[in-house]
């Protein structure tokens, strides 16, 4: 194979150009998917986060409960330890005695009132935490169905177009290969800088493509002769005259239809 240093002008210009048809099919591959990936990625993040949710609310919800039954248990000892002191009262021997039981008494029916209104507390947060539980389930369901049609959508997509998107990108380094890094990099700065990845475009109607500045007729000479690399002094784009054009995109059409 011919290195990068033995290709005529022409025959950059033809790589190039057939790199940019290249390019521009993966382009059209990635349209076609758009958003899709990032929405799938976003919809599992969610799906995740309300997940990761509902799962600690439902870890809150057996917290409460068992802190429920704990002050239910609690309530029953203070309820015998009033019971207990209550009869030791029949037997009291001075009111001294009888006094200090009494106070007991009171300091476990103030521990039961607590322990109520604790429960009371926790019973009203788990009803809410049950709504939030049930709110989020609904949602989670939504947007698993969601995820799921999306995912669907996406590996429909990457069956039909991976394969011919790695053999474009194997295609694609290929012809990197064969242009001097220098013109290789104005190709890809300039395909970054403009909407629709187009550095290297054709003549058509005395324009460039996609362009209303009409080129010189002196310079459409030039660009047609390929002796040098020409490009556009209003949008930078490197310039190939339309027979060339024509003949590259043959081609790659018959490149394209061979995948």
């Amino acid at each position: 194979m011919a290195t990068t240093k033995e290709l005529s002008v022409e025959d950059k210009l033809r790589a190039i150009y057939d790199l940019q048809l290249i390019d521009s099919r993966i382009d059209e591959i990635r349209n076609v998917r758009g958003e899709l990936p990032l929405e799938v990625e976003d919809l599992e993040d969610e799906v995740a986060g309300l997940n990761s949710r509902s799962e600690k609310l439902k870890a809150d919800l057996e917290s409460m409960e068992e802190q429920i039954k704990s002050k239910k248990n609690a309530i029953d000892a203070h309820q015998e330890s009033i019971k207990k002191y209550t009869k030791q009262q029949d037997t009291v021997r001075n009111n001294r005695e009888f006094n200090s039981l009494t106070k007991e008494v009171e300091y476990q029916e103030l521990e039961i009132q607590l322990s109520e209104k604790h429960i009371k507390e926790m019973k009203a947060s788990m009803e809410y935490k049950k709504q939030i539980i049930e709110t989020s389930t609904e949602r989670l369901e939504q947007k698993s169905s969601h995820l799921m049609h999306k995912k669907s959508e996406l590996d429909a997509i990457m069956a039909e177009t991976s394969k011919e998107e790695e053999f474009l990108n194997q295609k694609s380094a290929e012809y990197e290969a064969l242009i001097e890094p220098r013109l290789l990099a104005a190709y890809k700065r300039i395909r970054s800088s403009v909407r629709n990845g187009l550095a290297v475009v054709s003549i058509e109607r005395g324009a460039s493509a996609g362009s209303f500045f009409t080129i010189p007729p002196q310079t459409q000479v030039e660009i047609a002769a390929r002796k040098k690399i020409i490009t556009d002094e209003h949008s930078g784009r490197i310039l190939v005259d339309s027979v060339l054009a024509e003949e590259e995109r043959e081609k790659m059409e018959s490149l394209f239809s061979s995948i």
